[in-house]
């Protein structure tokens, strides 16, 4: 069975988690404070998930979800993530992550500095305009009317692919932004951020995103 990774085991993360263990993945969930301080989720998770550090956890992956504040980015082990999908959930609140000029002036995006740090992996934009709760509680199976999509950005088509998969067995459809280069369309406070939308409204949503907020 295929073990995610989890580096961050906050609101998202969390939730992830609980999906991807009702779906039958192995998870390994890690965050800053110690493996020990995750004894009541993964006993609630069950046996196909266990708690570890960040580099166990990204050892452990065949693919990796980073879910983690922002300004702790640099933090996340790059070696034992080479050459693996990584799907990033990161939003920038300068109020907690402190100014970051690159991102304030457009220069920038979240996913793209994450790329930059994680140059062996394949970076992905997932997860990150929902919130916590509707992970688990919004998706409906494929075909369903009005069902709600999600967005996604890479500048590797096998990273893009994987999280259209997951988005799928989520409940959810997805659209394509592109490149890293355009995820700036489903950050924080733009049109398509944290509103349940179908694919066309998402698609939309995007279409008139202003670039520097």
């Amino acid at each position: 069975m295929t073990t995610i990774g989890i580096i961050g085991a906050g609101h998202i993360g969390s939730q992830i988690a609980r999906k991807a263990v009702q779906l039958g993945y192995d998870v390994v969930i890690s965050n800053s404070r110690g493996p020990e301080t995750l004894s009541e989720l993964v006993a609630e998770l069950g046996p196909n998930a266990r708690a570890a550090t960040a580099q166990e956890a990204a050892a452990a992956a065949e693919f990796a979800v980073v879910t983690v504040p922002f300004k702790h980015y640099l933090q996340v082990p790059a070696a034992p993530l080479a050459g693996k999908v990584v799907i990033d959930t990161n939003n920038y609140y300068w109020e907690r992550d402190g100014r970051i000029p690159a991102l304030d002036d457009g220069q920038a995006t979240t996913s793209g500095l994450l790329q930059e740090h994680l140059k062996d992996s394949q970076v992905a934009k997932g997860f990150n305009h929902i919130g916590a709760p509707d992970i688990t509680t919004t998706g409906t199976v494929s075909g369903t009317e009005n069902r709600r999509a999600l967005a996604t950005a890479s500048d590797h088509e096998e990273a893009a692919s994987l999280v259209t998969r997951l988005y799928d067995e989520f409940g959810f459809d997805t659209v394509n932004i592109g490149p890293l280069s355009e995820s700036w369309r489903v950050e924080r406070d733009r049109p398509a951020y944290v509103v349940r939308q179908n694919a066309a409204e998402l698609a939309a949503n995007l279409a008139k995103a202003p670039r520097v907020i």
